[in-house]
């Protein structure tokens, strides 16, 4: 258990930090090729920063607003409220906002900044398709998110996936446009040649770092699932309750009715149903459900 644990914090660490370098290997080299001494780089992570910082403090209430999920109280759903109320006890976490989403599509998900700002929101669906465990097990998984930081991690993420994007689009207009080019420009000892050549990886580098990026990010949304698995098998002490949920949730095909891509990544399953190619597992935001359930009853007798 624990060490399932600790092999999905690792690997989320190096990813960061290859991502990190990659950044600024390819923020660098752009900045060489066009001889604009560090604009692209400071001006990319600069205005990245400032779109994801509204997306930081107002990002949970878009989220809760696009599924149309409605506020709830002990009174209005006794069963759900003391649910997560007592893993909360269990998880030393603060009480988080509740959420119903009037929807059939058995699904969930986790938002906010922090354990002190977050809230959980579940479909009517999934309440009335799993059994008591299972449910736990779900409630369990979200609460890992909140504790884990997930919102945050994923946000800083966001602002490195959005300074890559700005900056190679930013190299490409200036090429278009005409401007910077001074290596291109310098054919002292050969270098308007080197400059040119420069020049070709550096263009190539700023059609192919957006998607190379986008793969990263994915990658680490998806270990972070797998940790939210683990750290929430850990919580409930039952691995079989989450491994079961999950199994009835990718059973249902039918998509929810308000997904969009702004937030799937956020639901504890992929919300637009069952997609099965290679090419959209690359691109997924969640792992193979037949590989966390696999993970998960590894789990048992751990716990």
């Amino acid at each position: 258990m624990y060490k399932q644990i600790t092999a999905n914090k690792r690997k989320t660490v190096l990813l960061m930090t290859f991502f990190v370098i990659f950044l600024l290997v390819v923020g660098y080299f752009l900045d060489y090729a066009n001889g604009s001494q560090g604009f692209f780089l400071v001006i990319a992570i600069g205005l990245a920063f400032f779109s994801s910082f509204i997306s930081y403090f107002a990002g949970d209430k878009i989220a809760l607003a696009s599924t149309g999920a409605r506020a709830i109280t002990k009174t209005d759903s006794p069963y759900v409220y003391r649910m997560v109320e007592n893993l909360c006890i269990t998880a030393g976490l603060p009480m988080p906002k509740i959420y119903l989403i009037p929807d059939a599509a058995p699904n969930a998900f986790a938002t906010g900044r922090d354990p002190q700002h977050a809230s959980i929101a579940l479909t009517t669906g999934i309440v009335a398709a799993l059994n008591n465990e299972e449910l736990e097990g779900v409630i369990a998984h979200e609460l890992s998110h909140v504790k884990n930081y997930d919102i945050r991690l994923m946000t800083i993420v966001g602002v490195l996936v959005g300074a890559l994007v700005l900056m190679t689009d930013f190299f490409l207009r200036g090429q278009l446009f005409g401007f910077g080019g001074r290596r291109g420009n310098d054919d002292n000892n050969g270098g308007g040649q080197l400059g040119l050549i420069l020049l070709v990886v550096g263009i190539v580098l700023a059609i192919l770092s957006p998607l190379l990026a986008q793969i990263i990010q994915l990658s680490i949304s998806r270990r972070r699932e797998f940790l939210a698995d683990a750290d929430g098998a850990l919580l409930t002490r039952y691995p079989e309750g989450l491994a079961g949920a999950l199994e009835k949730i990718s059973a249902y095909s039918r998509p929810m009715a308000k997904a969009s891509n702004g937030t799937a990544h956020l639901f504890i399953i992929n919300p637009f149903g069952k997609k099965k190619s290679w090419l959209t597992g690359l691109f997924a935001t969640h792992p193979p459900v037949e590989a966390r359930v696999k993970a998960l009853r590894e789990m048992i007798g751990q716990v």
